[in-house]
């Protein structure tokens, strides 16, 4: 295959999943002879390491993008500008429809004019190609990249007091922090004892009740983070349903860690079997409680779901997602 030359647009590089997400696409890629650049208005990463080029500006109109193949948007804000850079050249890669979070309702339609623009899309879950085929009928489904090191055959017996990991920052209404916190309380209520462990790329927010919890881990890296996460046994996923996939829970997955997640469209669209995880309606802490009781309390359930769960989250491996990720650009590529 030609080596294809491929930029992304990130416009910061605070730590967070969407900017991991995008370093692990363009370490895949780089892995198989393409060079990728990572373009930002944002300081240089110390929290994960990078093969990828990268170019700082003030201003993404200060970048050249003649002798890119393709110019990757990756925020609804660098849509706009990726196609003002690279025209027909330009594509979308959508991690979660910024339109349906609560923070951005004032503007909501200038964000759906951005996602009329006449970019191809690309999508890390299959909840998102309904969403984002109401603004295009040119969108394609990637996946989403689950690191090597998080996958592991055989997860270790449940510890004599299981320790529950609940991620994500309590900031960002669309995560569930509170949902999580009650369920957790609630399975304890059912004899469920358990130690809950937090883990957030932010600190605490002022009314976050962290004495709930016997650990709190702020911003680790992606090493600190599948240590972590292989010393924990059940995974509790409280997000809402404008969670673009959810990667920690495609990661606790991949680690063989039972899950109880949210029946949110992006955590069912891993596989059509819903039967890799204990689901509970949204917003429902109860329900959420009394799953994570099941799974702590029973250890024929705990096996199953770890087993399947492992199964499913092959799909993300990074040759799987790095086989879609090529084979849409040299398509693109020859058809032009």
């Amino acid at each position: 295959m030609t080596a294809l030359r491929i930029a992304y647009l990130v416009e910061d590089t605070a730590q967070s999943g969407g900017v991991r997400v995008v370093m692990a696409q363009a370490d895949a890629l780089i892995a198989r002879g393409h060079r990728v650049r990572i373009v930002t208005k944002g300081a240089p990463v110390r929290w994960r390491p990078s093969t990828a080029e990268w170019v700082h500006l003030k201003d993404f109109a200060q970048y050249d993008a003649s002798d890119d193949d393709f110019v990757v948007a990756t925020f609804w804000l660098t849509v706009p500008v990726a196609w003002q850079l690279a025209g027909g050249r330009a594509v979308h890669l959508c991690q979660g429809y910024e339109g349906a979070f609560s923070v951005y309702q004032s503007i909501r339609s200038q964000i759906d004019d951005v996602y009329r623009l006449p970019l191809p899309k690309l999508v890390v879950a299959r909840s998102l190609l309904e969403i984002c085929r109401r603004f295009s009928s040119d969108v394609t489904y990637v996946g989403q990249i689950v690191e090597d090191e998080f996958f592991r055959d055989v997860a270790p017996p449940l510890q004599n007091r299981p320790r529950v990991l609940l991620i994500g920052q309590a900031q960002a209404d669309l995560r569930g922090m509170p949902d999580g916190y009650a369920a957790v309380a609630h399975a304890r209520s059912l004899g469920a004892e358990t130690t809950l462990i937090r883990v957030s790329p932010w600190l605490p927010a002022p009314d976050e009740p962290t004495e709930n919890a016997h650990e709190f881990h702020v911003a680790l890296n992606t090493g600190e983070m599948t240590r972590l996460m292989h010393g924990c046994d059940v995974f509790v996923g409280a997000n809402h349903s404008e969670e673009g996939f959810g990667l920690p829970a495609a990661e606790a997955m991949a680690s063989g860690i039972p899950c109880v997640l949210t029946a949110i469209p992006s955590f069912l669209s891993f596989d059509s079997k819903h039967d890799y995880a204990l689901f509970s309606p949204e917003r429902d802490p109860r329900a959420l409680g009394a799953n994570l009781a099941k799974v702590v309390l029973d250890p024929d359930v705990r096996l199953t779901l770890g087993t399947r769960g492992r199964e499913v989250a092959n799909q993300f491996r990074v040759t799987a997602v790095a086989d879609r990720l090529e084979a849409f650009f040299a398509q693109r590529l020859a058809s032009r």
